[in-house]
């Protein structure tokens, strides 16, 4: 694999079925699961290490991710960390790690199946059925919009439009909105806020939300040292109004 090849993950546009991200640095077998999805429907893409997985997560959004523990540029429980500051996608484990204790830190860490190599297809193809079903909204979800005298947010397709125009957000930002915008009128408590979108250990972070809030207001108030909609309460926590 040349060097240009491993800077950016592979995409393949091929199948109507669910999008997978598969994140593994053997090509040998991500080719096999390649193969034997696409075959099934599925639409792949690939990622040689954390980086560029974290990169075509956010870029292509997959309905699930298959993931393997040992890649070259960092863990892949922080792998997992990172989709899980902004993302619910299913995770699938596919590792050769067979300790408890790293099954549990997979599993602390935000991910929903662990499959330790070897593995048979045919039960990782269920175990991903299994993961697309239970990702599926519910019925009426994906009609979710929440409408301001600012801005319009679609928690479905996870866009913010202000004006006619799309607001771009990062993924941390949309994250941050997302949770306040779901608990609309109540205060969404500091840790709590930091826990749902950085996750456990980031808990005493506050200075997070200080600057990921400033961020949103100037995007979305009409005058952001007045916000109407996204509102400090001192020392507790955050709220959203209409």
């Amino acid at each position: 694999m040349s060097g240009r090849q491993a800077e950016a993950p592979r995409r393949d546009a091929a199948g109507t079925g669910p999008r997978v991200l598969i994140v593994d640095d053997e090509p040998q077998l991500v080719r096999a699961l390649a193969i034997n999805l696409r075959a099934r429907g599925y639409r792949i893409d690939a990622a040689p290490d954390g980086a560029a997985a974290l990169r075509s997560a956010a870029e292509r959004r997959p309905d699930v991710v298959v993931l393997d523990l040992g890649l070259p540029d960092m863990d892949g429980t922080d792998v997992i960390r990172g989709l899980r500051g902004w993302t619910r996608v299913p995770v699938i484990v596919l590792s050769a790690r067979h300790s408890s204790d790293e099954k549990v830190g997979a599993l602390d860490a935000g991910a929903d199946d662990y499959v330790t190599k070897p593995f048979g297809m045919d039960e990782l193809l269920a175990r991903l059925r299994a993961a697309v079903r239970r990702a599926a909204p519910a019925d009426g979800e994906d009609l979710a919009v929440v409408e301001t005298a600012s801005f319009t947010v679609d928690l479905a397709a996870r866009k913010v439009d202000r004006g006619g125009v799309d607001v771009r957000l990062t993924p941390t930002e949309w994250h941050v909105l997302e949770v306040l915008v779901r608990n609309p009128g109540r205060l969404v408590e500091q840790k709590r806020l930091l826990r749902e979108v950085w996750g456990p250990g980031y808990e005493t972070e506050t200075n997070y939300l200080r600057v990921y809030l400033a961020q949103l207001r100037r995007k979305l108030e009409a005058d952001p040292s007045h916000p109407r909609h996204l509102i400090t309460e001192p020392g507790m926590g955050y709220r959203f109004e209409f």
